[in-house]
């Protein structure tokens, strides 16, 4: 697999690896995500391709402390073969050149398998608390409380 950051000419491919995967959520719209990531001066979204494919993304910035990463996904087909791992490397290494010390990520309570994939490559409890507030009014009341109660449709 060969790694490099997308560009905007990427973004409907990647926008629909991450709904393949289960990672979009309806009050949050993905292709804003992925715009907003490669016109920040402090974060990007990288591919992973194999045979000119995109396969895998991670979304991956920082503020100038802490790094966050979001969008980690591999395509269903060729998942369970280590590119997850190494996507999140990538999304390290990436931090790392850009002198940031920590990454933070956020799971979601109804997903263990990512909490125990993320365990399994030394992330731990923060024992930290996210918490959220809506600034745009005018998401319907109905995503607001499918949000509260951690809507699962995906991975993370």
């Amino acid at each position: 697999m060969e790694t490099r950051q997308l560009s905007a000419a990427h973004r409907d491919e990647a926008v629909a690896l991450w709904r393949s995967t289960g990672l979009t959520r309806p009050w949050n719209e993905p292709s804003d995500d992925f715009d907003r990531a490669l016109a920040g001066p402090a974060s990007t979204v990288l591919g992973g391709f194999d045979a000119g494919r995109l396969v895998a993304t991670v979304m991956v910035g920082h503020d100038g402390h802490r790094g966050w990463v979001y969008h980690l996904a591999v395509h269903p087909a060729v998942q369970r073969r280590g590119l997850g791992t190494r996507m999140l490397r990538e999304a390290e290494t990436w931090l790392r050149e850009r002198g940031v010390r920590k990454l933070n990520l956020m799971v979601r309570h109804a997903n263990p398998a990512a909490l125990e994939f993320y365990e399994r490559l030394g992330y731990e409890d923060a024992k930290v608390t996210v918490l959220g507030r809506w600034l745009q009014p005018s998401i319907p009341d109905s995503l607001r409380s499918r949000a509260r109660e951690g809507d699962r449709p995906g991975p993370c």
